[in-house]
């Protein structure tokens, strides 16, 4: 989950109250945390909206498979590179899907 904050350390003081500690480098706009095996991050002015995210080892594989099944996606990663990228798709209801290889 990629959550859409105003202030990091402000949403960080929430939500270390939850139990969330951080788990990944951070920076003044950005921090990952995880809670036991939940994982999340807060994104400061990056994103309008919070957004479902997965991280894939191959997300050219799933995003072959997403179109054969006549999903629309909304950005494509380049199927003739391999190693990072990125895809994204929204649901039914417009919640906006963030596959991330990294």
């Amino acid at each position: 989950m990629a959550a859409a904050c105003g202030c990091v350390s402000a949403a960080w003081a929430f939500y270390q109250k939850l139990g969330f500690t951080p788990f990944d480098a951070a920076a003044h706009n950005w921090l990952m945390m995880k809670n036991s095996e939940t994982k999340m991050g807060l994104f400061q002015g990056m994103f309008a909206h919070n957004i479902l995210t997965r991280n894939p080892s191959d997300v050219r594989a799933i995003q072959k498979k997403l179109k054969a099944e006549g999903i629309k996606l909304r950005l494509e990663a380049d199927e003739t590179r391999s190693g990072p990228a990125h895809t994204t798709l929204t649901d039914p209801d417009g919640n906006p899907i963030l596959l991330n290889q990294f």
